[in-house]
């Protein structure tokens, strides 16, 4: 059975997909729906113009003619009645008034002998004085003044009406002189037929027309986007990386400026890629080449500085107290240079790309314990580690990674330092938290920089400044990550990420590089 919100999922689903299907066609939309915007107002202007124009033409015509003759009927027939005629003499004369050429009906008012009116028709059942408008009525009626301009003191008035959905002319007069008053009733409907053919004949080529321009539209807009659908693509190439993209130029117009443009920029992107790349490939070497070089000398260097140093630890005192400070020193900075050698060679094989996983099935916490032990760290540290959780992983870079972490939180944080591993879902989970200042919001995004220190009066330390940079890159060969945060009991933590299957990175021997030392430790905590 469907549930209710499985139906909503699906109808969020079929609306994003018709929206996204929108977004993609937009352009195309837009122009279709201009054009069509744009012919339908034609359109409908050109159409609304003409049938209003033809329809005053038709209906002033008709309307002329008939009042016109309507007019010549009162005068020779109405007329011609006595000042008092009869009922039949009145009703004869509507009859023949209503045989002219333009088929309406008359109503004929007279007053007899004796007071009162008389009404002629010539169509009972079609035209009675209840038809005629009383504004109408009281128009004809009324007496008008005699000007210079009108001799005459009566007007023919008219009035266009509509009776159950028919539209009519009905025209009214009074023959001067006292003679009887008139009215009459054309029907409108074959005019009105007339009008609503051309109506419906303007809504056809409107709706032709709207098609037209919604198929031009679309001629249009695939000209047009054709070109910017290509240059769509190849941005999206070049996006990708794909630096040769280049686009086929053809014409002089505004798109083929634009695809020259393209071409400029893409040429000049590649030209400036390679020669960063070349620049960056030439630093990669020099800092290998240099750290290779360096390991020869330091050799040597370190072998005398370890002579000096059991030299300075002898009971004998065979070196001179005045001395014993500067010798120190020199041991002290040897073996620091020692390990930023080692560290520099081993960002360089993370820089090029060599750095390799050899995966093992180790058991965390025999492993974390031998990392701390290895350090004489067993006192300061707090571990909190379930035995027998078996991870595959990398256990010499995880021991970079540990030594890194739990080195940095004793300089910086000081013991005890408490290191909890627990399992979550398919990860392994290692969090390591000191009990020190904390870390400094604005430092927070930048403790795994190289080379970064959190105190500009502090520009020296006693690491490289790579270390926590190098667990995070263990890290990240892992398919892992590292963060930093500052705990809400106090103090820094250092939470560790890795899966328990060893990642998707191939296994292999690597070039060796990247001991586990304990001075790796260094890092940018203030």
């Amino acid at each position: 059975m469907t549930k209710p919100q499985d139906k909503l999922r699906g109808w969020a689903a079929a609306r994003k997909a018709i929206l996204a299907g929108l977004r993609f066609t937009s352009l195309r939309l837009r122009l279709v729906v201009v054009f069509g915007l744009v012919a339908l107002t034609a359109a409908v202007s050109a159409s609304g113009i003409a049938y209003w124009l033809n329809r005053e033409a038709v209906l002033t015509r008709a309307q002329d003619a008939a009042l016109k003759d309507f007019r010549q009927q009162m005068q020779n027939r109405a007329g011609a009645l006595p000042t008092n005629p009869s009922q039949e003499e009145l009703q004869a004369t509507a009859a023949q008034m209503a045989n002219s050429s333009q088929r309406y009906s008359v109503l004929l008012v007279a007053e007899k002998k004796g007071g009162g009116q008389i009404v002629g028709y010539s169509d009972l059942d079609a035209f009675t004085l209840a038809k005629v408008p009383e504004s109408l009525q009281k128009a004809v009626n009324k007496k008008q003044s005699i000007t210079s301009g009108n001799k005459s003191p009566y007007h023919l008035y008219w009035q266009r009406t509509v009776d159950h959905g028919t539209p009519y002319l009905v025209g009214g007069a009074t023959v001067i002189g006292g003679g009887p008053t008139g009215y009459m009733l054309k029907s409108l409907e074959p005019e009105a037929k007339d009008l609503s053919s051309l109506g419906w004949s303007l809504a056809i080529a409107t709706g032709l027309a709207l098609i037209g321009s919604a198929l031009l539209a679309q001629a249009a807009a695939t000209t047009v986007l054709k070109p910017v659908h290509r240059l769509g693509v190849a941005a999206r190439r070049l996006g990708e990386g794909k630096l040769d993209t280049r686009l086929r130029v053809s014409g002089t117009d505004e798109l083929a400026d634009l695809s020259r443009t393209f071409n400029r920029t893409a040429e000049n992107l590649e030209k400036k890629v390679a020669d960063m790349s070349a620049r960056d490939e030439a630093s990669r070497r020099f800092v290998a080449d240099m750290s290779h070089e360096l390991r020869t000398p330091l050799t040597a260097i370190t072998a005398v500085t370890e002579v000096l140093e059991e030299e300075l630890d002898a009971e004998t005192g065979s070196v001179d107290p005045m001395i014993e400070p500067a010798v120190r020193l020199v041991v002290s900075e040897t073996r620091r240079l020692n390990d930023l050698v080692e560290n520099l060679m081993e960002v360089t094989r993370f820089d090029a790309g060599t750095a390799r996983l050899v995966l093992d099935d180790v058991d965390i916490a025999d492993q974390i314990t031998a990392c701390i032990d290895a350090r004489a760290w067993l006192d300061a540290v707090d571990l909190d580690a379930e035995r027998g959780v078996m991870v595959r992983l990398d256990p010499r870079r995880l021991d970079v990674i540990l030594a890194n972490l739990i080195g940095n939180a004793l300089k910086h944080g000081g013991s005890p330092v408490k290191v909890s591993v627990r399992l979550e879902d398919a990860k392994l989970v290692i969090s390591v938290r000191d009990h020190g200042p904390g870390i400094p919001e604005d430092v927070l995004p930048h403790v795994f920089d190289r080379f970064y220190k959190a105190s500009a009066s502090r520009p020296r330390s006693e690491g490289s400044g790579l270390g926590l940079s190098i667990a995070l890159e263990n890290a990240h060969i892992h398919g892992g990550e590292i963060t930093a945060a500052n705990s809400p009991k106090g103090g820094a933590v250092f939470t560790l990420w890795l899966p328990r299957d060893g990642g998707s990175e191939a296994e292999g021997e690597g070039d060796g590089a990247g001991r586990a030392e304990d001075d790796r430790a260094e890092g940018s905590q203030a």
